[in-house]
Order: C-alpha cells, then sequence, then structure tokens
C-alpha cells in the first residue's frame, strides 16, 4: 500500500514561501522542519512569483476586461439590429415593386 500524500493549505504554502523569501528561515531548516522535498518546494516558490501579481489587481481593473467584451458586444448588436432592419425595409420595397 502506497503512501497518502500530505495536502497543505494555501495559507501555509503562502507563509512558508514568505519565510523563506524575508529570510526568516533558511531553505534547510524550512525543509527539515516541515518535513518537504526541496522540489515541492520550489514548486510553491514557482507558483508564488507566477501568480503573486493577481493579488494586486482591483476589482474594477480584473471586471474592465469584461465590461470592453461587454461594450464590444453591445455594439456588434446594434450594428447587427441596424443591419437587419435595414434589410426588412429594403425587402419591403422591393415587395411593393
Amino acid at each position: 500500500m502506497g503512501k497518502k500524500r500530505r495536502q497543505f493549505t494555501p495559507v501555509f504554502k503562502f507563509q512558508v514561501v514568505m519565510d523563506l523569501l524575508t529570510g526568516r528561515k533558511r531553505r534547510v531548516e524550512l525543509l527539515r522542519e516541515h518535513q518537504l522535498h526541496e522540489s515541492t518546494l520550489e514548486r510553491w516558490i514557482r507558483q508564488f512569483q507566477e501568480r503573486g501579481a493577481e493579488i494586486f489587481v482591483s476589482e474594477d481593473g480584473a471586471g474592465s476586461v469584461e465590461q470592453e467584451r461587454l461594450a464590444e458586444l453591445e455594439r456588434v448588436i446594434g450594428r447587427l439590429t441596424l443591419e437587419l432592419e435595414a434589410a426588412k425595409k429594403a425587402s419591403s420595397w422591393l415587395k411593393s415593386r
């Protein structure tokens, strides 16, 4: 029977990475204290570096991309509505001739 993998909370991972990055503890101390493998700690650090900037995105900033997309879709709908109305008028004009 294999070992059951340990699961760590995001808060725990954050604290371990911060202990390393702030210099509170050395890498070797963290690995021994928490019985972690070097690759596990490296993965956590890499994830922190890749996604750390996400915490500084304001809710308004995150929504602006969605708002821009919504505005673009509304413009397309408006244009298509005008085209449809013009096609209906042209069709009725041609039928009456």
